[in-house]
């Protein structure tokens, strides 16, 4: 299944983005589940959250993958909402 995680950084936290930005990729690359990922921006042009598209057999799988995101762990979010997601096109 394809699971969409909706993620909301706690304004003024880039600092927290940008300093953790390398192991949060290290954790994209070798969980081998991310089907694709990028940052949102804000009206500046400044990444402001995150979807990140999983492909796992369960919800506790995307939600464990989520929780030991670095981003989390350093408490860049302030929302994360993660839903099951159907790819209808691309």
């Amino acid at each position: 299944m394809r699971v969409a995680l909706i993620c909301i950084d706690r304004p003024g936290h880039l600092h927290i983005r940008q300093e953790n930005r390398p192991a949060h990729l290290a954790h994209i690359e070798s969980s081998g589940l991310v089907e694709m990922a990028g940052p949102f921006l804000n009206e500046a042009g400044e990444m402001a959250g995150s979807l990140v598209i999983l492909s796992v057999e369960t919800l506790d799988q995307a939600r464990e993958w989520a929780a030991n995101d670095p981003y989390a762990k350093a408490g860049l979010f302030q929302s994360v909402d993660i839903r099951e997601w159907k790819k209808v096109i691309g």
